[in-house]
């Protein structure tokens, strides 16, 4: 497939120049099946101005520094937190760095079974030639354990827990049995450098309690929205500015737009403005990742049925939907938020009075 078709290539792609600069200039030790030295696993995520590799994570280092130390350990890693708060992202840059390959992946829902995790068969060639290595498919945790990589569990608590306690023998003993196998080709041992990082979103609906035994092989981290705005505006500004570049889309998000958009969302979020102001909180998620999804689709708006510049009410228009998409009764606070809060800013800020015009909206 060509290039250009590509709609979203994996982390190890698209920062395959930041990972050669940080490889050839990666003097620390590393440890064994890692291609980047931990140090450097921390810089690719967090930054390295002097190598011109870009922050990816904001908000807390010290969590990425905890997330390596337990990736390095015999446990495994379980990123919880909040939907949007980059869980998916943070793993993905954590196994392009570490191995060089964030694809190999497992993506949980409610009818992922053990097969899809470990390996199952190719049946024409079962039938025909019983249980062979050339019959046999191999999983994303099949794969992980033979190469020595990491493997990406996403949603883990999406999946039936029996099909979950499947990682139980893997993290604690490191070995995949293939019982149809004879010999020594019915026991693969873990090569080093494997591990498991999964995530999971303790607040979706058709969540599974984890079992006792699996938490114990699991370091936990608790992923939180980021709590300084000077930060979020920065993010949101980079990746909405990399999603439109990648539509073809011309037209950016200026400075007073992003703040709005930041400001919008963290009175939202927080149930009180800087002024303190007290709002009810809607019951929907108003994450880091939403808020670059209203920025993006606002950027497309105005370039697609407007006049290419992104005013306030482009923001508005994506942010209603966001909040009303869960519980239509969150309508009634969003309105509340237009009357309290939005209306005086808008008596002295362009912007905001921009964003006040789709107050109509929220009564159709």
């Amino acid at each position: 497939m060509h290039k250009a078709t590509i709609l979203r290539e994996p982390a190890e792609v698209v920062y395959a120049g930041e990972l050669a600069r940080l490889a050839a200039a990666d003097a620390g030790p590393r440890p064994a099946g890692w291609r980047l030295s931990p140090r450097a696993v921390r810089a690719f995520v967090l930054g390295d101005d002097e190598l011109e590799v870009r922050p990816k994570f904001y908000g807390d280092d010290a969590l990425v520094d905890r997330c390596v130390v337990t990736l390095m350990s015999n446990r495994g890693l379980l990123l919880v937190g909040e939907p949007g708060t980059a869980k998916s992202m943070l793993s993905e840059l954590f196994a392009a760095a570490i191995g060089g390959d964030s694809t190999c992946t497992v993506q949980g829902t409610s009818g992922t079974t053990e097969d899809q995790i470990t390996y199952s068969w190719n049946y024409a060639l079962l039938l025909a030639e019983g249980p062979t290595q050339r019959a046999l498919v191999k999983g994303p945790m099949y794969q992980a354990v033979e190469l020595g990589k990491v493997c990406r569990f996403e949603e883990v608590t999406r999946v039936q827990p029996e099909i979950q306690d499947v990682l139980i023998g893997l993290l604690s003993d490191k070995v995949i049995h293939v019982p149809e196998l004879a010999g020594a080709e019915s026991t693969v041992f873990a090569e080093r450098g494997f591990n498991v990082l999964a995530t999971a979103n303790l607040r979706d609906r058709g969540v599974h309690e984890m079992s006792s035994a699996l938490k114990r092989r699991f370091n936990f981290e608790t992923v939180r929205p980021i709590a300084d705005r000077r930060l979020e505006a920065e993010l949101i500004r980079q990746q909405t500015a990399a999603l439109l570049a990648q539509s073809e889309v011309e037209t950016r998000l200026t400075d007073d737009v992003v703040t709005l958009l930041v400001t919008a969302f963290h009175d939202l979020r927080e149930g009180v403005t800087a002024e303190g102001t007290v709002i009810e909180r809607p019951s929907a998620v108003l994450s880091s990742a939403e808020a670059v999804a209203v920025g993006y689709a606002a950027g497309l708006d105005a370039q697609y049925f407007g006049t290419g510049e992104v005013g306030g009410d482009h923001i508005a228009r994506q942010l209603i939907g966001t909040v009303l998409k869960d519980n239509p009764d969150d309508g009634k606070k969003l309105r509340h938020y237009f009357d309290i809060v939005v209306k005086p800013r808008a008596q002295s800020n362009p912007t905001w009075r921009q964003f006040h015009t789709t107050r109509h909206d929220l009564d159709r």
